[in-house]
């Protein structure tokens, strides 16, 4: 039973054994097969016991949520503090966040399918989540910031948008608007955030196993070129070959 991030003393609360059978059940059953019947039969809990720690299904999938986004915007984190104390430019964190995304992705396949696979019937993401699932995008922000900060982003070819078609939320996680010539360089972030999520769905999934001989040099090659679309260097060990 996984029950990483808990204290010897809080290993056998009955929440901490719940989420943790549960995150068991999500790669067995999927999260659309939860519930805490399941769950309770797993755990060998009665379903009473289980219900005092999460009332329905609900919360417990919220729970799993709100996990899943903390520990691997916490990878993240981690990544790229090692690679800033390393001196490493925008280019080389940037490369560090995504690989730590794609080791915790592979590790923990039913989380990441929880919250980047399809949709849980029946289910719906209260603003509870928020806060954890904004520390993935706030990481490569803040990456992103870091080089127009020093000078390390290529200006665009074009201007692809004529006026902003950002949300506030999405200027509060970058810390405001920059001038020109970087003026849309947050959609652009946005724009390699996708293309990093709807990679990791396709290797964690198998998509591209019968399309390249390596993957994880596939991974790196792709968030390069992603990364070219905003201005951004990211190198890699062929660039030396």
């Amino acid at each position: 039973m996984d029950v990483s991030g808990a204290s010897a003393a809080d290993q056998d609360t009955p929440a901490v054994v719940v989420k943790a059978t549960a995150r068991q059940l999500l790669v067995k059953l999927g999260a659309g097969g939860l519930s805490l019947d399941a769950v309770a039969g797993e755990a060998g809990l009665p379903v009473a016991e289980v219900a005092a720690a999460f009332p329905d299904r609900d919360d417990l999938l919220t729970a799993l949520v709100i996990d899943a986004y903390n520990e691997s915007g916490a990878a993240m984190e981690q990544a790229d503090q090692a690679a800033r104390e390393a001196g490493a430019t925008a280019g080389a964190r940037l490369l560090a966040v995504t690989r730590a995304l794609r080791a915790w992705s592979f590790a923990n396949p039913g989380e990441f399918t929880l919250i980047y696979g399809s949709p849980v019937p029946g289910y719906h993401a209260p603003q509870d989540t928020v806060p954890a699932a904004s520390r993935t995008p706030g990481v490569m922000a803040g990456i992103v910031r870091s080089a127009l900060e020093a000078g390390e982003l290529t200006p665009p070819r074009r201007v692809v948008a004529g006026t902003s078609l950002l949300l506030p939320e999405a200027v509060q996680v970058f810390g405001g608007v920059p001038e020109a010539p970087f003026a849309d360089v947050i959609e652009r972030g946005i724009v390699l955030w996708s293309n990093l999520i709807g990679l990791l769905v396709f290797q964690v999934f198998s998509r591209t196993h019968d399309s390249v001989r390596d993957e994880s040099a596939f991974f790196d090659y792709a968030i390069a070129v992603a990364a070219e679309s905003i201005g951004l260097d990211v190198p890699l060990s062929t660039d030396n070959d």
